[in-house]
């Protein structure tokens, strides 16, 4: 898998502002924000796209998802609400490959997304 920017960020060689961390998942603001909070949860084991997760990697993505849900309720927006979403290759706006979640709050998300 090529190198990407978010690999960048998780050797620190290019400044990210975290917004979480732990063993397996490293979170940080979007620089170009669609809500008042984007953040982007990323796994620390780069994998390219959705359609490139194994079945044994199925607890990694779980910890992408439990670490959005986390990080929502220390900031205090998960009883209002917010949108999580994978994009996944260039049809679905995947712009960067390797895997991660958007987490965007701090506005009333519409249907369809556009």
């Amino acid at each position: 898998m090529p190198d990407t920017i978010f690999d960048k960020i998780l050797r620190r060689e290019i400044p990210a502002r975290v917004a979480y961390e732990d063993e397996h998942v490293l979170a940080f603001h979007d620089v170009n924000p669609q809500a008042p909070v984007h953040v982007l949860f990323i796994p620390k084991t780069p994998i390219a796209t959705l359609n490139d997760v194994q079945p044994g990697q199925a607890e990694l993505v779980g910890r992408l998802v439990l670490a959005a849900a986390a990080f929502a309720k220390r900031e205090g927006f998960a009883e209002a609400g917010y949108r999580t979403v994978f994009n996944c290759n260039q049809d679905g706006g995947q712009s960067v490959y390797h895997i991660h979640l958007h987490l965007l709050a701090g506005r009333r998300m519409a249907w369809p997304p556009g």
